[in-house]
């Protein structure tokens, strides 16, 4: 992955304690921008590795191209800033109950994906069977974005199913998750 841009704050600044009235509506218009819900994968040695995100987006068509905003305090941004290939599962809304599942880190020898169907990339990372679909990508670059860095990966491989409809989330605080 390319080095980070020199305006990368690396600020691990929490969601804000104390809303004012303004801050309340700038929360109320924040969670109203639907995204989707995704489980990221990687593979930490001869482990899988996930973690949920909601921040995910397109970000090009040739190369096709994805952003992935990542808290600094995740592994996730450890592996990708050593070049690490990800998976980015898309959930249906049948997959609903793997939220809390992904939602934290996983417990020291505890796997995360015990009874959770799961298939095999291209370079065998993890994808959900079930999912919607799943883009193998390489980080390419990052940019700080306050409490996250955003996270640009290149999709190298993918698969998906038009009969699956991606889950759609909406927070009722656009201040934390």
């Amino acid at each position: 992955m390319q080095p980070s841009p020199q305006n990368d704050t690396g600020s691990s600044a929490g969601p804000v304690a104390s809303v004012t009235a303004e801050d309340a509506a700038v929360a109320a218009a924040l969670g109203r921008i639907p995204s989707g819900l995704f489980v990221v994968t990687w593979r930490a040695g001869e482990q899988d590795r996930a973690m949920l995100a909601s921040w995910v987006m397109q970000a090009g068509f040739a190369p096709p191209q994805v952003t992935i905003a990542v808290a600094p305090s995740r592994d996730l941004l450890a592996a990708l800033e050593r070049g690490e290939p990800c998976v980015v599962n898309v959930l249906t809304e049948s997959q609903r109950p793997l939220v809390g599942r992904f939602g934290k880190p996983a417990v020291a020898g505890e796997d995360p994906f015990s009874g959770v169907d799961v298939t095999r990339t291209p370079r065998g990372l993890a994808a959900l069977a079930e999912a919607a679909a799943w883009l193998e990508c390489d980080p390419v670059s990052r940019a700080g974005a306050g409490d996250h860095v955003m996270v640009v990966a290149r999709v190298s491989a993918a698969s998906g199913s038009t009969d699956r409809q991606p889950l759609v989330h909406l927070r009722r605080n656009g201040l934390r998750y």
